[in-house]
């Protein structure tokens, strides 16, 4: 079968039309798209991370040509990241007035702490019975690690493995999901916690909160082991006035 010079043939006989000649390698808009989309998920996870520590606190401006200029791409994947952070409302977009880091509304603050005492206390009591010797080693090795980083004073390390501790408990009581679903709704509490960690005394104290939820779950003991959980816990609770105090700015307040 004769073929045009203009027809390019095809697996099966069959002809298609040729590529402009100023169109770009078939692919290339494929390949583009994935740049794109890796781009966006760098700055998305790089701003994500900058206002869980609160390196970028609440109300800081986030200017999509400044975001664009330091990582050197367009401004479609800093957007798309921008869209995701307000979507966990971790920024606050205002159309004629710029991007911003959210303040810590402090109504989410709490029912955050209240969802997550919920589970951790299922956690804990079937850690306190199914937990086995080497995850109490576990445990243990954590607290150790958090007392060494207490004297320190290493705060980014510490909020490591202050997680890494709850996690763990998960993880022993058989049901390590619930960690996960913890995680998804724990964002502002997190913000929250970074602000409290340089707070004289607050590693220290919250070392000792740990040791005694893990002594009882050690000892076998479900409701002294909850008990000593919810108390570290409801500290957060009682903490958020202080706070509030300390940087009225970083709170979103409820209105009466």
């Amino acid at each position: 079968m004769a073929v045009s010079l203009d027809e390019t043939p095809s697996a099966g006989g069959k002809t298609r039309k040729p590529r402009a000649k100023n169109a770009p390698p078939r692919g290339a808009a494929s390949g583009t798209a994935r740049r794109a989309a890796r781009n966006s998920e760098i700055v998305y996870q790089d701003l994500r991370n900058a206002i869980i520590n609160v390196t970028l606190p609440p109300g800081s401006p986030l200017a999509e040509k400044d975001l664009t200029e330091k990582y050197g791409i367009s401004r479609t994947p800093v957007r798309e990241a921008i869209l995701r952070l307000a979507e966990e409302n971790l920024v606050d977009v205002f159309p004629k007035s710029g991007t911003f880091v959210a303040r810590i509304p402090v109504s989410e603050l709490r029912e955050a702490i209240v969802a997550r005492k919920a589970l951790e206390e299922v956690c804990v009591r079937e850690a306190t019975m199914k937990a086995s010797k080497s995850q109490l080693m576990g445990l243990r090795a954590i607290v150790q690690r958090e007392q060494e980083l207490a004297d320190k004073g290493d705060e980014q390390a510490f909020h490591e493995a202050d997680n890494a501790f709850h996690s763990g408990i998960a993880a022993a009581s058989g049901y390590p999901g619930i960690w996960n679903m913890i995680e998804k709704i724990r964002l502002q509490v997190e913000r929250y916690r970074r602000l409290t960690l340089p707070q004289e005394g607050r590693m220290q104290l919250i070392v000792g909160e740990h040791a005694a939820v893990l002594e009882a779950i050690e000892n076998g003991d479900a409701d002294a082991a909850v008990a000593n959980m919810n108390n570290h816990l409801n500290k957060l609770q009682i903490d958020i006035g202080t706070f509030q105090d300390l940087w009225p700015d970083y709170f979103l307040f409820d209105k009466d």
